[in-house]
């Protein structure tokens, strides 16, 4: 039973794994959406521009369908005519034509934006496969798409009727007319039941676009183990950061090793921590702490501090003090000044006496810490 919820679908999908699908050309489209922009967009462009298309090709038709008797003879010339009446057609539904164009490239943006994957033209076996093929035939979104091609006849078939209806009485007086504004009148009835049958797209794309939205998202839904596996390569396995950041902490280690000989003095607890000191006038205001450590590291500097004749004094308070408060590199704090001056002094002195630093630990007790910075 818990393998079973856990293989359930029941997570949002995460933005990784919306963009993984955007990728692959999966976004979310609505066809009603783009079919209704399209259709909208030509019956207003034919209420607004079909009158001079009209005239335009009118003129088209009296300029290269009039013909005199000797270019209907020479069949050399009847070629250009044709090209020509062709060129002058096209001038004419150009307009029209770009804005159908940009609109139906547009159109589809409008939900999820633009998007090209050649990851979606790319041949797949799958799609071969009969048994998958009769399954999405007899599918549930099948059964939307009939659903909805059913709904978008009906709705057209009722407003085309009350269209016929409304209009039965002008339609029957365009017998009466005489040609010409015959023409115009029924170019002018047919433009609005047009854009009228096209407004019936709007009902259809209202209720398709939240559908495709929520199947889409219903698509990319999550199981728990999905959502943990991807944190898992997102974030790196837990395993492997905790490998990752102990060889950090080894490598940053085996550096501030290699600094300990450089220091001037190592001040210590005496054993549990232990703090290395670098102290130059010319280039530096304050002294700096180029290791510090507590435990087994605090053994390890105090070992290197031995190897490398490193004098090591002991001043707990004060090895609390700048184990707390200073990270390695930093300058000291200035509440620290007097107390680290006085161990230096100490230091400098055995220097000026060429006095190499014994292996025994000197204790200075009575150095001056404030309040502020003891870590009893």
């Amino acid at each position: 039973m818990a393998r079973e919820t856990t293989q359930e679908k029941t997570e949002q999908p995460t933005p990784k794994r919306r963009a993984d699908a955007r990728r692959k050309g999966q976004v979310p489209r609505s066809r009603e959406l783009t079919t209704m922009l399209v259709l909208l967009a030509a019956a207003g462009a034919l209420l607004a521009m079909g009158e001079g298309m009209v005239q335009d090709i009118t003129a088209m038709m009296r300029t290269t369908w009039t013909l005199e008797r000797r270019d209907l003879l020479d069949v050399t010339r009847l070629p250009g005519f044709l090209l020509l009446a062709m060129e002058q057609a096209l001038l004419a539904l150009l307009p029209f034509l770009a804005l159908l164009f940009v609109i139906a490239l547009l159109a589809p943006m409008l939900l999820s934006g633009w998007s090209f994957s050649t990851q979606a033209l790319a041949f797949k076996w799958e799609k071969l496969d009969p048994i998958k093929g009769l399954g999405r035939i007899f599918s549930w979104r099948s059964l939307m798409e009939l659903f909805k091609a059913l709904a978008k006849f009906a709705v057209v078939l009722v407003i085309a009727l009350l269209l016929l209806w409304q209009n039965l009485d002008a339609l029957l007086a365009l017998g009466t007319q005489a040609l010409l504004p015959a023409l115009t009148g029924s170019g002018s009835l047919l433009g609005w039941s047009f854009l009228a049958l096209s407004s019936a797209m709007i009902f259809i794309a209202a209720v398709d676009v939240p559908f495709q939205l929520w199947d889409y998202n219903r698509q990319l839904r999550m199981t728990r183990q999905e959502v943990k596996d991807e944190f898992k390569d997102t974030d790196g396995n837990p395993e492997m950061k905790r490998k990752v950041r102990e060889v950090q902490q080894e490598m940053a280690q085996r550096r501030m090793m290699e600094e300990v000989p450089k220091a001037d003095v190592v001040i210590t607890n005496p054993l549990h921590y232990a703090v290395a000191l670098r102290y130059d006038e010319e280039r530096m205001a304050a002294p700096i702490v180029v290791a510090k450590g507590r435990g087994l590291v605090a053994a390890r500097i105090r070992e290197v501090a031995r190897e490398y004749e490193v004098p090591i004094v002991a001043a707990p308070p004060l090895a609390r003090a700048l184990y707390h408060t200073t990270d390695l590199q930093e300058e000291i704090p200035a509440g620290l000044f007097m107390a680290v001056a006085q161990v230096l002094a100490y230091i400098y002195q055995l220097r000026r006496r060429s006095y190499r630093a014994p292996d025994e630990v000197t204790t200075m007790d009575d150095l001056p810490i404030p309040d502020d910075l003891r870590y009893d």
